[in-house]
């Protein structure tokens, strides 16, 4: 029996790097259609309107001296425009490209369409492990390179997952949100995970890289145990943090602000944690495609989001690095 992705790893399962690696930061990128966040999932109300921005996010990745990591969903790896876009940058070394499984709009289309079915995790395992090749096979296809890394839609992991994965002959996954519940829509309950990388099912079979959440604040110990109710209770984190309580930061420019996320890096860092995991959704390159870009002066403050936390970084000495480098520096 697999362990649950919910559960704690034990210390067989925490991964080490070999030495001289300190800590470093994996810029990823959920590279995805557009999509209203607030109506019922669908299987062809999309669009792709946001793919011609990646340029100008791949020359901004490459001026500070970035590689960031495409995880390419159903739509966007039959588009041929993304493949142009990126495929010079893929075959240079200056990105690089992984998987991202939205079941919703990715073939076979044999589920019915709801949140529950949204959570790849949550498909018969035969369903969703088609879904996955299919994916997979599109992306070698596009943007002829071997993915080497999944990242679920939605973050939602199940049972089966870690086991297709390995058998794919995927190295990694980065579908762990650490610190985050999302049972009440059906999906999986992370506030157990580690936030260092750990093998997700064996020992050495697929490392998991979570993605980097802390708790901010004088209550940030108790942070796991106060998590629920302020999740039952909205406005209580906003009177947490006000105090300087307790505060959920997660590196995303969605939602977080510059501030915040260097608050976020100190504890991050402090902890001794070896690897940033930060993120953001593609769709957030054009203003008014999700609910963090409304504006052209949101765009702006985006890429300046960016640029103080890379600068920051540099000044804490975390290089950035990429999927082949973890591949290569973790103990196998």
């Amino acid at each position: 029996m697999p362990p649950s992705v919910s559960d704690a790893p034990g210390p067989d399962r925490i991964a080490r790097f070999r030495a001289g690696w300190g800590q470093r930061s994996l810029l990823t990128v959920d590279t995805e259609e557009e999509f209203d966040w607030n109506a019922p999932f669908t299987v062809n109300q999309h669009g792709l309107d946001h793919v011609g921005r990646l340029t100008k996010f791949q020359q901004f990745c490459e001026g500070i001296g970035v590689s960031p990591v495409y995880l390419i969903d159903w739509p966007v790896a039959a588009s041929p425009v993304a493949a142009e876009i990126l495929g010079d940058a893929v075959k240079a070394g200056r990105a690089e490209i992984g998987i991202q499984l939205h079941p919703w709009v990715n073939p076979p289309h044999e589920e019915e369409v709801n949140s529950f079915n949204s959570y790849a995790g949550n498909l018969p395992p035969g369903l969703e492990r088609e879904k996955f090749l299919r994916l997979k096979e599109k992306i070698e296809e596009s943007f002829q390179t071997d993915p080497m890394i999944y990242r679920a839609g939605r973050y939602g992991l199940g049972p089966n997952s870690a086991a297709m994965l390995r058998e794919a002959g995927i190295a990694i996954d980065s579908s762990v949100r650490s610190k985050f519940d999302y049972r009440a829509g059906h999906g999986p309950d992370y506030r157990a995970t580690p936030l260092v990388p750990y093998w997700l099912d064996e020992p050495r079979g697929v490392l998991e890289l979570p993605l980097t959440t802390v708790f901010w604040g004088l209550m940030r110990r108790q942070g796991d145990l106060l998590q629920p109710l302020v999740d039952r209770h909205p406005h209580l984190g906003g009177i947490l943090s006000r105090l300087s309580l307790l505060e959920r930061i997660s590196l995303t420019p969605e939602g977080i602000s510059a501030e915040e996320a260097l608050r976020g890096i100190d504890i991050a860092l402090d902890d001794g944690l070896p690897l940033l995991v930060l993120s953001f959704h593609s769709p957030s390159l054009v203003p008014g495609n999700t609910p963090y870009v409304r504006t052209e002066e949101d765009l702006d403050r985006f890429y300046d989001w960016w640029r103080t936390i890379y600068s920051y970084l540099e000044k804490r000495g975390i290089a950035p690095t990429s999927v082949a480098e973890i591949i290569k520096s973790v103990e196998i």
